[in-house]
């Protein structure tokens, strides 16, 4: 069973939910001028709009079988998740989100598995929602964003909800969002082929600086596309660990926590998959795809098999490590 963990939907009721009683979630829809529906949040940001191939199943099941994947963990697209919210708000509209995607999952569990999306704006409240996720919709982890209202995770006052990842044994994922691109990134080749992967290579250096990896040993988290640039440069890093007054660092060096992390499969170029593997260990790494978004991995295993993988480590990557993360 080919497990492609990094995959994307949002449920069409959600809109139509929110169409219906926008007020009582704090954001609406308005019509984009560029075509389609977007998200406006009473706080003032306003999302890009929603694209056909985020709100379909019937496309998803044949590329599912043209790509070789056999099962999808959904996550909801991550603008979504409203972190600049009141936190009241924000818990009505991660469970709003939670409830649609278990409702779609709960009709195809052959296929369709979620992770749950939490208020990240209240550590207490995104404890509450991971547990609902997982208890009550069969979550088998939690998404969180890369940033908390521009704040890094591992700065923001999450340790209750970290414990709570920890205490119920479930994996989080981290992935990177820029629903307002700064101003060097405006242009969208830039945005999404640069701020993004930096935006999970900052963030993961907040965790590791910030000694978040240190409080919770059993925190298990998942990195997008290849864990952004941390990989590549966790020598710069290890660097300069070596400058800093201990009460400034992390009990170890940065690339002692290398294994501390999964990874998914998402960089397009055999050459970096094979350094990844080399670096971390094939037993770290996770079928992924961002689908259904334009820079999706079309070709997952092809990919994976042109690293030049082993048959055993492909199956591993493929489906062995998904199935003992997510308990499966």
């Amino acid at each position: 069973m080919r497990i492609d963990m990094h995959a994307h939907y949002v449920p069409p009721s959600v809109l139509e939910i929110l169409e219906k009683d926008s007020s009582y979630y704090g954001a609406h829809l308005e019509e984009s001028t560029q075509g389609g529906q977007c998200v406006c949040y009473d706080y003032g940001l306003t999302l890009r709009p929603f694209f056909p191939r985020l709100l379909d199943l019937d496309e998803r099941w044949s590329e599912m079988d043209r790509q070789g994947v056999d099962r999808q963990i959904l996550s909801v697209w991550a603008d979504l998740f409203g972190y600049g919210m009141p936190p009241e708000h924000g818990a009505r509209w991660n469970r709003l989100l939670n409830d649609r995607l278990f409702e779609t999952v709960q009709k195809h569990p052959g296929r369709l598995s979620m992770l749950a999306s939490v208020p990240m704006q209240d550590a207490d409240r995104a404890a509450t929602e991971l547990e609902y996720g997982v208890r009550q919709c069969g979550a088998l982890g939690g998404v969180v964003a890369a940033s908390v209202d521009g704040v890094n995770l591992g700065e923001a006052p999450l340790d209750n909800f970290w414990a709570a990842a920890v205490e119920l044994g479930v994996p989080l994922f981290i992935h990177p969002t820029q629903p307002i691109p700064a101003p060097r990134t405006r242009n969208p080749v830039l945005n999404v082929g640069v701020q993004y992967v930096y935006d999970t290579t900052v963030t993961v250096a907040s965790l590791l600086f910030g000694g978040v990896l240190d409080r919770f040993p059993g925190l298990n988290l998942i990195l997008p596309h290849g864990g952004g640039f941390m990989p590549y440069q966790v020598g710069r890093f290890d660097r300069l660990y070596r400058n800093l007054e201990p009460a400034q660092a992390p009990a170890q060096p940065p690339s002692a926590y290398l294994r501390r992390f999964w990874y998914d499969t998402i960089v397009h170029l055999p050459a970096a998959l094979r350094y990844l593997r080399d670096l971390v260990g094939s037993d770290r790494i996770l079928l992924g795809t961002d689908y259904p978004f334009p820079v999706d991995d079309q070709d997952p295993l092809g990919n994976i098999q042109a690293a030049g993988f082993p048959a055993g480590e492909v199956d591993q990557i493929t489906e062995g490590n998904a199935k003992a993360l997510f308990k499966l």
